[in-house]
């Protein structure tokens, strides 16, 4: 087995400290290191974090290999400084049987770039009438612990009620995609000032918060686990930051795109600002950012949301909805979070790699950078500043918001225990 010294590293952003792996391994955390034969990266300046982990990853395969597939989706991933991701069920067909979440775990295993977890989805097809068969994915190979019908609101109380029930009985989690469907029918983009001068449907915030507000009273209920997918506006947050306070078991999630992009942005009518949830106002990002400094908010996950060039290259009324996000979301965090002052680098760690890891029950990742600890890893040149060129891009998709835009922060090295993915920047 190989063995890599990585000298100079700041981990989670401290004092330098020299690396040692030695197989799937960190062997040794120190100053002054060496091991003789070692492959040496010289990390001088740039900070070591452990592997990244999203709790939200639209991977598209099977059924949309047009968007994305495992494979490539993967490299995106490991191009961001990601060692796992969850990958959502709303493919086709549907991940809500063991015999398809399978296919998208083994597909993981044999690309290799990072671990890919599968998430079951709650109900049959997505349609929100009959619960899945939750328990034969746990119990299959991919051991499924995280449920949602993401891209759908389980809207009927009974049915969310049931599979909080469910999931209990193996500390599964059900991850809600939170919108109320009468509340935003023929919804375009956020309600507000600017969807009223652009006389586009408009999408309430008090949508996406009756239904965090009723889930967190049935998982209070039932004694459930309850999580909440990219949540978006302020009255989120509180009601979010009251079910803690209450000691319920809730945690919650806010994406890059909403910690910068605000509903603005729509006026030019350019659908690559088009996604679920909108974008919000600037109180709102404002308000996620605070909360995700002080923990209310506990993780970051990307939403990535790859679309083919045709569905995002038309008018706004007929584009899907989405943006990609795993190549750009650790920058974004850096510029929203890090460079603002809320967050450390250790408590980017916490956000994006530690928690994520535990609410989904990735075992290896999210670990600390230590000896005996497997060696999924992420080194980022945080002085980097660059534009976004989406045609560098690992993703089959490009639709993402920041094509353009200067951006701070660039992952030059991921390591998958032990194993390099990205090297100076490129795919291994």
């Amino acid at each position: 087995m190989s063995k890599i010294l990585i000298r100079g590293a700041k981990v989670l952003g401290g004092e330098p400290q020299d690396v040692l792996i030695d197989g799937e391994t960190i062997a040794e955390v120190g100053q002054g290191l060496s091991a003789q034969g070692a492959e040496v990266v010289e990390a001088a300046g740039k900070v070591l974090l452990p592997g990244l982990v999203d709790l939200h990853t639209h991977l598209r395969e099977p059924g949309r290999e047009d968007s994305e597939t495992v494979l490539t989706g993967t490299r995106a991933a490991a191009s961001g400084g990601y060692t796992s991701v969850f990958a959502m069920a709303n493919t086709f067909p549907v991940a809500d049987t063991a015999g398809v979440v399978e296919q998208v775990w083994r597909l993981g295993k044999e690309h290799g770039y990072c671990d890919v977890q599968p998430i079951g989805a709650v109900t049959v097809g997505l349609e929100g009438k009959k619960l899945a068969e939750l328990g034969a994915m746990h119990e299959s190979a991919a051991g499924v612990t995280v449920f949602s019908d993401d891209g759908k609101c389980v809207d009927d109380a009974v049915i969310m009620r049931r599979a909080l029930e469910y999931v209990k009985a193996f500390d599964g989690v059900v991850a809600q995609h939170a919108q109320e469907p009468r509340l935003t029918e023929g919804a375009q983009m956020n309600e507000g000032v600017v969807s009223a001068e652009l006389g586009l449907g408009g999408w309430p915030a008090v949508a996406e918060e009756s239904i965090i507000a009723r889930d967190v009273l049935l998982a209070e209920h039932v004694g459930s686990r309850v999580h909440i997918c990219h949540l978006s506006t302020a009255g989120s947050v509180e009601i979010v930051r009251w079910a803690k306070s209450r000691g319920i078991r809730v945690t919650a999630e806010v994406t890059p795109h909403h910690l910068l992009l605000t509903d603005e942005l729509v006026r030019t009518y350019d659908p690559v600002y088009k996604v679920n949830p909108p974008l919000r106002t600037e109180r709102d990002v404002m308000a996620l950012r605070e909360a995700l400094a002080d923990g209310t908010i506990d993780i970051v996950a990307t939403d990535h949301a790859p679309h083919p060039h045709e569905d995002k290259d038309c008018e706004w009324a007929a584009a899907a909805m989405g943006m990609v996000g795993l190549e750009t979301a650790l920058s974004v965090v850096q510029a929203t979070m890090v460079d603002t002052g809320l967050l450390d680098w250790a408590g980017v760690a916490d956000r994006m790699s530690v928690k994520p890891a535990q609410i989904g029950q990735a075992t290896g990742h999210g670990r600390p950078v230590s000896a005996g600890e497997p060696a999924n890893l992420t080194l980022v040149d945080t002085e980097y500043r660059g534009d976004v060129d989406p045609a560098g891009f690992a993703s089959r998709s490009r639709n993402t918001p920041y094509a353009g835009r200067e951006l701070p922060g660039r992952v030059t090295h991921t390591w998958l225990r032990g194993k390099a993915t990205l090297v100076d920047g490129k795919l291994t």
